[in-house]
């Protein structure tokens, strides 16, 4: 935020529990608005003492909730942390547009390898987050924040598609026709139609004769095609699968 904003906005310390609350700056580039809003940082609860921290925990799950894109900060020397998928974790499940930021990549020792070697362990600690784009960044010297913003509106743009009713049911002809879904207890699943119910996140309705009995592999393999003809980079999608009486 202070490399974006150019000026010590935010205090920055190595301490944690330094930042006590959100603080909201506003910000514009190109003719866009911002709000950038630093949380405080989330501790395991085993180390939360202080009612003063426990009202920044609160703050910082409602900036969550509030946010349109959240950029889940990881330390590039620390790694991966417990609490850092817990994070991950809430804005999955929140819904939000999201990019995982790997900061003080300036001081991480470097090979040919280093880069993919550290992108395949995120993968593995955050496999439920593969569709959030990774960038990484030097919050002190600026390396990539230009990339990171450009992604910010990205994300947020892949958020808010929304398509045509025919078009995605022209679709869902053609991908259950390539792999139709498997018999339930002899019972054979046909699909009438889906639609789209909503944005942020992408969320899709499907009628179907028997909802109970999608598989949750079946449910995968429609989010990968989905997501492979309509990509929503950055943005989890969701599937509601209804009876079509």
């Amino acid at each position: 935020v202070n490399y974006i904003l150019g000026e010590e906005r935010i205090i920055v310390s190595d301490l944690p529990g330094t930042t006590r609350d959100s603080i909201d700056s506003l910000f514009e580039r190109k003719g866009q608005k911002y709000i950038l809003i630093d949380t405080a940082g989330i501790r395991r609860k085993s180390r939360i003492h202080q009612s003063t921290e426990r009202f920044s925990v609160i703050r910082s799950l409602k900036a969550i909730e509030e946010c349109q894109v959240a950029l889940i900060i990881i330390d590039a020397i620390e790694g991966v942390t417990e609490q850092d998928k817990r994070i991950a974790g809430l804005v999955d499940e929140a819904g939000k547009a999201s990019i995982l930021v790997i900061n003080k990549w300036d001081l991480v020792k470097k090979d040919a390898k280093t880069m993919r070697t550290y992108e395949k362990k995120l993968r593995e600690d955050l496999g439920f987050m593969y569709y959030a784009p990774t960038i990484y960044i030097s919050a002190v010297t600026g390396q990539r924040v230009d990339n990171l913003l450009e992604t910010i509106d990205l994300v947020d743009n892949e958020a808010m598609k929304r398509f045509n009713t025919r078009i995605l049911n022209q679709y869902l002809d053609e991908i259950v026709g390539l792999n139709p879904p498997p018999s339930e207890k002899g019972r054979k699943i046909k699909f009438s139609y889906v639609t789209q119910g909503n944005i942020r996140p992408p969320t899709f309705i499907f009628f179907v004769n028997y909802p109970k009995s999608i598989h949750f592999s079946y449910r995968r393999y429609l989010e990968n095609k989905f997501r492979e003809a309509f990509s929503f980079t950055g943005s989890p999608i969701r599937f509601i699968f209804k009876e079509k009486k």
